[in-house]
């Protein structure tokens, strides 16, 4: 079993929808990370509302300082998406928390995977025990844009 990295003192993971940070988080994914830019707003609330969704506090003044996104039917299948660390708090091991809570969370479901797609950050969650695909050649994509 892969260890859970925990958060750095002073920070919080919270599941519950009330508390995401919704125009912070587009702010953060259509300006700023490479897979949403220019992501409208309606689309990005559209996202959140139809998703498993996890925010990281800032315990001390309650702020919002990371976020992911799963797409799940909690039961057979989800998609780690959308993850993405204010740049103020990268450095700290909180992207890696958040991917090993996310895990952690959807361990007790009985999912045969969860994948995701990354650019630049194999090393964040090959440390939440995110490995490549062994057989990319099975899988496939149809892409509208």
């Amino acid at each position: 079993m892969t260890e859970t990295p925990g958060l750095p003192e002073g920070y919080e993971i919270s599941t519950d929808p009330d508390r995401i940070d919704a125009g912070r988080v587009h702010r953060w994914l259509s300006t700023d990370a490479y897979w949403a830019l220019g992501r409208d707003r309606d689309k990005q609330d559209r996202a959140i509302a139809a998703s498993l969704n996890f925010g990281v506090y800032d315990v001390a003044s309650g702020q919002q300082v990371a976020y992911a996104r799963v797409v799940t039917d909690r039961t057979t299948f989800a998609w780690l998406c959308d993850v993405y660390v204010d740049p103020a708090a990268r450095g700290k091991g909180i992207g890696t928390a958040l991917a090993a809570a996310v895990r952690e969370h959807l361990r007790p479901c009985g999912l045969r995977r969860v994948l995701l797609a990354t650019h630049d950050a194999h090393g964040v969650y090959a440390k939440a025990g995110f490995t490549a695909l062994e057989r990319p050649d099975q899988f496939m994509a149809l892409a509208f844009e």
